[in-house]
């Protein structure tokens, strides 16, 4: 399929997308986990990257996603647009609006994965609504496009137990957020309700760029290490190797988004240049 080709899935984003699990892909639950694992056994840092699917448009998206793995990213969260992303900071939301200003949708999103084959993990990153429009079999069509995990911002725990069970129990692993003011016993009770990896939210407010750590990220993370046996990966406002090191000398990983997103605004190069460069940070730490 080409980008053409893919744009015209796109026009037709409502229907079933049809089709199995492309083979070598991660497309279960414990393809994820068992992948992090992996990494922690070899004792490598892993590399999340954000990426928005269909921006800066869809021939950059699927060059992104096939680029990364080499670059030396191990997952890859791939954000579904939404018109209204609270948890989002300026440069996403800008990523998002210019995504769904030229047609990107849920399948659509989907039909990335299948275009781009990436060779390592896939994590859905959306809001609920994207994904209940996306009708009741939204997470199968999702795995049998290659996808392997998601993550669902504003979805606490003990929200929606039916929508949780619903996502807990689909073939897709489901990665939860934990928050610096969250306390240890609910740490825990997030934890068991997820896999693959625990996303910890560095610091309060939106994504985006930051120049430093959160000071008091040592203890969160220390809190969170004793909630939970799930590899711990850190995000917001991580955006420089040096950054990357700091913060992976505690934890298991970083994501890194709104630097990755403001770098795809200056072409793919410029993304997976940025890519190596936090490789680079994570390990040397």
């Amino acid at each position: 399929m080409n980008v053409g080709a893919l744009a015209a899935t796109l026009a037709a984003s409502n229907a079933t997308i049809a089709g199995a699990t492309a083979a070598g892909r991660a497309g279960t639950p414990d393809a994820l986990t068992a992948h992090m694992a992996a990494l922690r056994a070899r004792g490598r840092k892993a590399l999340v990257c954000y990426v928005t699917a269909g921006h800066p448009d869809l021939a950059a998206s699927v060059a992104l996603l096939r680029g990364l793995a080499d670059a030396g990213c191990d997952v890859i969260e791939l954000g579904v647009p939404f018109s209204d992303p609270l948890a989002d900071g300026p440069i996403i939301q800008a990523s998002s609006q210019r995504a769904l200003a030229q047609g990107m949708t849920f399948d659509g999103a989907l039909a990335l994965v299948r275009e781009a084959r990436p060779s390592v993990p896939v994590v859905l990153f959306s809001y609920l609504n994207p994904v209940i429009n996306a009708g009741p079999d939204a997470l199968q069509r999702a795995a049998d496009a290659g996808v392997g995990g998601i993550l669902v911002t504003d979805i606490p725990v003990g929200a929606d137990p039916m929508r949780e069970a619903w996502l807990g129990d689909s073939p897709l692993a489901f990665v939860r957020l934990v928050a610096p003011t969250t306390p240890t016993a609910r740490m825990a009770e997030i934890s068991r309700n997820g896999s693959g990896f625990v996303y910890l939210i560095s610091r309060l407010g939106v994504t985006g760029v930051r120049d430093d750590v959160a000071s008091d990220l040592p203890e969160t993370i220390a809190r969170l290490r004793a909630a939970t046996e799930l590899p711990i990966c850190v995000g917001f406002g991580i955006s420089t190797g040096a950054q990357a090191a700091q913060v992976a000398a505690l934890a298991d990983g970083v994501v890194v988004g709104s630097a990755l997103v403001r770098a795809a605004e200056q072409g793919v190069e410029a993304a997976l240049a940025l890519v190596r460069e936090l490789r680079a940070g994570l390990d040397g730490a």
